[in-house]
């Protein structure tokens, strides 16, 4: 997959301020961006809301170069921060990083696990795929961007688990976690045997059910004033 499977268009955006970025939600159907980085200035865009939304429906899109369309200006950037609306499907605010070939950039890259099913100690002895990540954050050209980094998990017995360290990373990708040390070989992925019986019904009875919470007149003013955005 290319940078050119995602492609955004972007206005420049004068109009500074919380009103002026409502307006521009509710009026325009637009979202309020900065781009920023590759020793250049921020500028302060506008991108049609409907196609960032569906742009981020793809996981690819959090590990990929996006291409942004500032009229006739092209930039290559990678996505740094997406604010989403606390209780409706809405995108608030977007973060782009531009990015230089020559210079490497630190993304999340999402994990894809293989084998789940087939796994020795699921498989074979009943036990419980538990996973500790979802997602690791790598530093590479923007040549050597992975979309996503396979982890294979059917040699897991049960008590077996793999560390950063055991994941085969592309070519010219490095874990930022690791480059802080070996303390830093965090688990991703372990089998654990499965609960007895006795175990199931502890953690069933240890559960409770807190009533429902009728929002208040507080938590609707609360919902109304994350909606504004000062970039």
């Amino acid at each position: 997959m290319s940078a050119s499977d995602f492609e955004l268009n972007c206005e420049v955006r004068t109009d500074q301020g919380k009103g002026a970025s409502r307006r521009l939600r509710r009026l325009n159907n637009q979202i309020p961006a900065v781009l920023y980085g590759g020793g250049e200035d921020p500028v302060s865009l506008s991108i049609p809301h409907d196609d960032i939304f569906h742009a981020t429906e793809n996981e690819a899109f959090f590990s990929h170069i996006i291409t942004l369309n500032i009229g006739k200006d092209k930039q290559q950037a990678v996505i740094k921060d997406l604010q989403r609306h606390p209780a409706k499907p809405f995108i608030m605010h977007a973060d782009f990083q531009r990015v230089q070939a020559n210079v490497e950039i630190t993304v999340n890259v999402p994990l894809h696990f293989m084998n789940e099913e087939k796994a020795k100690g699921v498989k074979q002895d009943g036990g419980n795929l538990i996973k500790n990540m979802n997602e690791l954050e790598v530093t590479c050209l923007p040549k050597d961007l992975p979309e996503y980094i396979e982890v294979d998990v059917i040699e897991l017995e049960i008590g077996d688990s793999l560390h950063i360290s055991d994941i085969k990373l592309p070519e010219g990708v490095t874990s930022v976690e690791l480059s802080h040390g070996e303390e830093h070989d965090l688990p991703v992925v372990a089998v654990q045997a499965p609960r007895s019986e006795a175990e199931v019904e502890e953690a069933d009875t240890a559960v409770e059910v807190p009533d429902a919470e009728v929002p208040t007149d507080a938590d609707k003013k609360a919902e109304d004033s994350s909606e504004g955005d000062d970039s």
